[in-house]
């Protein structure tokens, strides 16, 4: 590892601490959109930042006048539903209500959590819609047509610094009301009204450690107030901790970025391996996102930040995805190595864990309103000091939500540490936002987990037909998806559908370096690999005497060495995580049946197959299966059969190449020809818990040719 001490003890972070929004509006995009087509659009724009709306965070509303069911005009509040997003919700995500059955609950003095539901859902103007924003009676009860409540970085610098009130007096004057923190609800909702109803000539609220609520007569009104507050706070924060040096100043220089990656490419899998169970110590899948952004960079380094990982969430609306505290790891890349980091790592979470598991024991009241079965107990953020962030999520979607959230907190904490002190939320107020049934409700509207859900998929061959099937078949289940192949733009191409979840890499199966370097590649994206679909391929046929050395070497290197490079490399990765895994060769009907005119590829194809069987055996202490599938004759979309192995082929049966399909066909017992999602199918099995108690088996795929009949 390249000595870090080349690095100099320099803020990473020249940026100013807080930044200002832009302003987005466009008069020519508004101009003649009905009330709530305005909505969306302006809420898409506050959501278009993520440093002023936090994914699936903030909602916004506006009042109208629309006919009823009876035709009667009536005033109707437009609020988010619960669990859509600022940044893509359209005109469907917001709901309804009577704004006249919704006014007078101003009048009562207390409502709990279910009344509050309960009685806003029958006042939906459509029972269809989604149920209405936690925050639906503060967007009510504000006095204005047009409400935003976001979180913005720059103003809770302000609302989570240890001196709020004071600072927030300072930056706004008398434009601002500042409301004590309050978890969300009625009671919340009922002092803000007051308060603005109190104060006409105020300008915004400020919620302690929590976030911002503006208002405006009109759509383009009520986003100007939000973006002249947002910029507001970060100049204020600006001109006030601007000098400061970012979390105490740095204490350790960051890595090169060379010497993190070779650190992070030998850890993660160990780490993948930690956070992959359960409370209970089922296997719980996750996948790994890596950060080493500036901001991250100077947070990782600095003085104070071991201090403020401790201090608790940004944002009340952050707990449910991030957890109520990172997991902070120390680590010293000028004296320390990957050895002592994996060690640290594999410790850390085992202390999270039972940390976590007390947290959830000192505060889940059995008879409590977040009286609720234990979540998962692992971190979502991972702190490596010096390194960098590897956030953890059941998917790649929540991976990257706990970091961009993480960003977000690293941006609250550096203005609020500067402006004198950062504070959060107590330990059992952020269990009761953590396990509040409203916050969760948000959860409950995400589809069910997908069988491969959190599992990562290495396929080699990736771009060809029955590797761009396997592809799909192990997408369409919730794996991240790897396609590896000597055609390197073909393997992108092959997962670009799949988004972040598909990685496409140039590899040739029979160079050492190349597949290590492939493997590399997946461990620093995702984490690690849970599934390796061998299926690499090519043939040759031609009589023995007229097979030529290098034909007979290309079949066995491809075929045989590529399959082993492959599988050493899986197994050292699979058992670094130490949770098991599946391998699955898609070897041949030719493996165990003679191939006339094929003995080069028939022969490196049974020794495919009898390399699965040993490794069966050899996985099988760690939890590794290894299982073959076997097809034959897959010619649709095949690049072997595009070659001159279909004209060889046709020749060795006295045929015409086109006549083919139908020959195949016509020797099966079934009858049928054999596609590549067939095989995608059976390799999905194997990859599958469906498949747990299957290790050194074959599945022929043929169609029933009776010559390869298990025996």
């Amino acid at each position: 590892m390249p000595d870090p001490s080349s690095s100099t003890l320099t803020p990473a972070v020249a940026a100013p601490v807080a930044a200002r929004t832009v302003d987005r509006w466009d008069a020519g995009a508004a101009a003649g959109l009905d009330p709530l087509a305005a909505l969306a659009y302006r809420s898409n724009l506050l959501g278009a930042d993520r440093a002023v709306a936090n994914f699936g965070g903030g909602n916004t509303s506006t009042k109208t006048i629309e006919p009823d069911h009876t035709g009667r005009p009536v005033d109707v509040l437009y609020v988010k539903g619960s669990g859509s997003d600022l940044a893509t919700i359209a005109a469907g995500g917001f709901t309804g209500l009577r704004l006249s059955e919704v006014l007078p609950l101003l009048g009562r003095p207390a409502m709990d959590d279910a009344a509050m539901v309960a009685y806003l859902a029958r006042c939906q103007v459509d029972p269809a819609m989604p149920r209405a924003s936690i925050e639906t009676l503060l967007h009510a009860f504000v006095p204005y047509p047009c409400v935003d409540h976001t979180h913005p970085d720059a103003v809770n610098m302000l609302c989570c610094a240890a001196d709020g009130e004071a600072l927030a007096r300072a930056c706004y004057g008398d434009d601002a009301i500042w409301i004590p923190y309050l978890r969300p609800g009625f009671a919340l909702s009922k002092l803000v009204a007051e308060a603005v109803r109190a104060r006409p000539e105020a300008k915004l609220v400020l919620l302690a450690k929590h976030g911002l609520v503006t208002w405006g007569a009109t759509p383009e009104e009520c986003y100007a107030s939000t973006v002249a507050a947002i910029n507001r706070a970060a100049d204020f924060v600006n001109a006030n901790a601007g000098d400061a040096a970012p979390f105490g100043g740095p204490a350790v220089a960051p890595l090169p970025a060379a010497a993190r990656e070779d650190l992070l490419a030998a850890v993660l899998p160990a780490l993948r391996g930690a956070v992959g169970t359960d409370g209970d110590g089922a296997s719980a899948p996750k996948i790994l996102t890596v950060d080493a952004a500036e901001d991250v960079l100077a947070f990782v380094g600095g003085a104070a930040s071991a201090a403020l990982a401790r201090v608790g969430a940004a944002c009340p609306d952050h707990l449910v995805h991030t957890k109520r505290l990172p997991l902070w790891v120390a680590f010293d890349p000028a004296a320390d190595g990957a050895d002592a980091l994996r060690e640290r790592l594999v410790e850390g979470v085992a202390r999270y864990r039972a940390e976590y598991a007390a947290y959830h024991a000192r505060h889940n009241d059995p008879n409590g309103p977040e009286a609720a079965p234990m979540a998962d107990p692992n971190p979502r953020v991972v702190l490596i000091r010096g390194v960098g962030l590897v956030a953890v999520g059941a998917n790649v979607r929540a991976s990257q939500l706990s970091r961009d959230l993480a960003h977000r907190a690293i941006a609250v904490m550096r203005g609020a540490h500067a402006l004198g002190g950062y504070v959060s939320l107590d330990e059992a107020e952020s269990y009761g936002v953590e396990y509040w049934p409203l916050e969760r409700y948000k959860l409950s509207l995400a589809p069910p987990p997908k069988e491969l859900a959190g599992r990562v998929a290495f396929v080699t061959g990736g771009a060809g037909g029955i590797g761009r099937a396997v592809g799909t078949a192990l997408a369409a289940a919730g794996a991240c998806v790897v396609a590896a192949d000597l055609d390197g733009p073909g393997a992108l191409d092959a997962v670009a559908a799949h988004g972040d979840a598909g990685l496409g890499v140039a590899m040739n199966v029979t160079d050492e370096a190349a597949v290590a370097a492939a493997y590399r590649a997946t461990v620093l994206r995702y984490g690690g690999v849970d599934v390796v679909v061998s299926n690499a391929g090519l043939a040759s046929s031609a009589p023995i005497e007229e097979t030529s050395l290098a034909e007979w070497d290309r079949n066995h290197a491809v075929l045989a060495k590529g399959y082993f490079l492959v599988a050493r490399e899986a197994f050292r990765v699979l058992k670094a995580q130490g949770t098991g895994g599946s391998v699955v060769f898609v070897a041949s009907k030719n493996a165990v049946v003679a191939g006339k005119n094929a003995a080069a590829y028939s022969a490196a194809k049974a020794a495919e197959l009898h390399l699965a069987r040993c490794l069966a055996e050899e996985g099988g202490a760690a939890a590794i299966r290894v299982n073959t599938v076997n097809p034959d004759a897959v010619l649709q979309g095949s690049k072997i059969w595009g070659s001159s192995w279909r004209a060889e082929r046709a020749a060795a049966y006295g045929i015409e190449p086109d006549e083919l399909d139908a020959f195949y066909r016509a020797r099966t017992t079934l009858k049928v020809n054999i596609l590549p999602a067939d095989i995608a199918e059976a390799v999905l099995y194997f990859a599958s818990p469906r498949s747990s108690k299957s290790t050194g088996n074959m599945l022929n795929v043929d169609g029933g040719v009776a010559a390869a009949y298990a025996r």
